[in-house]
């Protein structure tokens, strides 16, 4: 096993950690994502029929209308959430999704975790510190 360690900035903050889904398109919320399962319905989108409950969802951030935000606060009282999520571009629809959904969110990280993470790597956040590491099983 190898790991590694990124730094950022915590914007929600507390400690999760789980398995990585990893995606380099942005997720819409609605009609992008089930919250009653937790998992991307979107149907052009690399992880349709993939769940991220309980997962680290590590992706480029939100797109769509300010219905991501409720998509992702009604996943979180379905207790379907991410488990933590790493986003690489903040915009206002990510930034109100990560504060209701109340999940460890980390961005601007000193590395892109876009090509730095895989799915399936086990990922700690430490969104109070500011950091996520990654502990990856194949060396």
């Amino acid at each position: 096993m190898s790991a590694f360690t990124l730094h950022g900035r915590g914007l929600v903050g507390g400690v999760a950690e789980g398995e990585a889904l990893v995606t380099s398109e942005a997720l819409s919320g609605w009609g992008g994502v089930e919250p009653r399962r937790g998992r991307v319905i979107e149907l052009r989108h690399e992880l349709v029929g993939q769940s991220f409950a309980g997962k680290v969802l590590v992706f480029p951030g939100a797109k769509g209308s300010s219905g991501w935000s409720g998509m992702f606060h009604m996943s979180r009282l379905m207790g379907t959430a991410p488990a933590a999520m790493v986003f690489t571009t903040m915009n206002t629809k990510i930034a109100l999704g990560v504060v209701v959904t109340r999940v460890p969110a980390i961005t601007d990280l000193d590395a892109d975790p876009l090509t730095t993470v895989r799915t399936g790597d086990w990922v700690r956040v430490d969104a109070d510190r500011g950091e996520i590491t990654v502990t990856r099983a194949d060396g």
